[in-house]
């Protein structure tokens, strides 16, 4: 019984630790357009660096027929877009100031972030 408990304890951690205290590793922004894959319930990249003060297109492609994925939400700028499978879709962003700007799906499932430096 106490084996038990003590796996769900530390399954429910691991839950924790991968829905909202994990961050990914950061991708510099090469170039004005961020190609971004929706595909087993992430973004790759999820964490993007781009330079405060310039604007930014994000490029979904959308691999997962889940109907998580079908939207992303940029919550904290009010945008919201449809995507579509196996379909690039842009979002034009306009110029960032310094901070950490979070999208996400719908159910918060799929996670990711704009860092502007």
């Amino acid at each position: 019984m106490l084996a038990v408990n003590l796996i769900g304890v530390i399954l429910i951690g691991l839950i924790v630790w991968w829905f909202w205290l994990s961050k990914p590793r950061a991708s510099r922004a090469q170039s004005s357009v961020v190609d971004i894959l929706v595909d087993n319930g992430v973004y790759t990249p999820a964490r993007i660096e781009v330079r405060a003060g310039e604007s930014i297109t994000l490029r979904f492609l959308r691999k997962d027929a889940s109907p998580c994925a079908e939207k992303v939400i940029f919550a904290g700028m009010d945008i919201s877009l449809d995507l579509p499978l196996d379909e690039n879709t842009e979002i034009q962003l306009p110029p960032l100031s310094v901070g950490e700007y979070e999208f996400a799906c719908q159910m918060q499932m799929y996670r990711g972030s704009l860092v502007a430096r």
